[in-house]
């Protein structure tokens, strides 16, 4: 696998679960790494382990994806403090579930506000400088829900199919300028998300799992590793499921 000395990775939703796992891979890998999250003390906290763990800059920043002029903001600093933004992960995401009959508009709102407006909100402000620099590897983290669906998920559902049909247009409009747009879509990940889930649908959910096991945050990682590579620079508007075999 590549080694990403001297790159820079920005990682949104970066303190824990995923974005965590993903910001310790890549800071392992040589990458200098910006986490953003919603708690400025928290982004701090998780940076600094992870520097201290992997001996490179990483620094924390807090904004709000769902708010542009937040964005604007917080990228700038980023781009302040590394001088460049080489990788994306768009891994931000909060679920609100409910039936449909009970989902409230606030929680149909806040979903698609956070999952889907926030990766376009980064995408949009950090290709700038990207096409700049005609070069440059975003990876956006959907769900296997948002291949097939889930009761009580609409919302969630709706924002991850979004941001596949999102991020093949864009890869479409970035292609030109050699930058890659890609997604990965988790299956049932060992996350504090999903922790959170009645043990019936945790249970259901890892019947239905050929492999027959949950996920680990770093199965995520691994593939957000090949997509932001170099070596990946023929893979475009792809959308990759590491989920067991869930979605097959």
């Amino acid at each position: 696998m590549e080694d990403f000395c001297g790159q820079v990775v920005l990682v949104t939703g970066g303190t824990r679960g995923l974005g965590r796992a993903m910001a310790v891979a890549f800071a392992a890998a040589g990458a200098s790494v910006a986490i953003v999250g919603t708690d400025a003390e928290r982004s701090r906290q998780a940076a600094a382990e992870i520097a201290a763990q992997a001996g490179q800059k990483v620094l924390g920043f807090a904004a709000r994806v769902e708010d542009f002029a937040a964005v604007e903001a917080v990228v700038g600093e980023v781009l302040a403090a590394f001088g460049k933004i080489d990788v994306l992960i768009n891994n931000a995401g909060i679920t609100r579930d409910n039936l449909l009959l009970r989902l409230k508009e606030e929680d149909w709102d806040a979903v698609l506000g956070v999952n889907l407006k926030g990766v376009f909100n980064f995408t949009k402000v950090v290709s700038r400088s990207m096409l700049k620099a005609k070069y440059g590897r975003i990876v956006n983290i959907s769900s296997v829900v948002g291949l097939f669906g889930n009761a009580g998920q609409s919302n969630y559902a709706a924002a991850k199919a979004g941001i596949i049909g999102f991020s093949k247009s864009v890869a479409r409009e970035l292609a030109s300028r050699s930058i890659t747009v890609n997604v990965i879509a988790p299956g049932y990940m060992e996350t504090e998300m999903t922790a959170a889930l009645p043990p019936a649908a945790q249970q259901e959910l890892q019947q239905r799992i050929p492999l027959g096991q949950t996920g680990k945050p770093e199965d995520v990682a691994r593939a957000a590793l090949f997509l932001a590579a170099r070596e990946a620079n023929y893979i475009t508007g792809q959308v990759l499921c590491v989920d067991g075999g869930l979605a097959m």
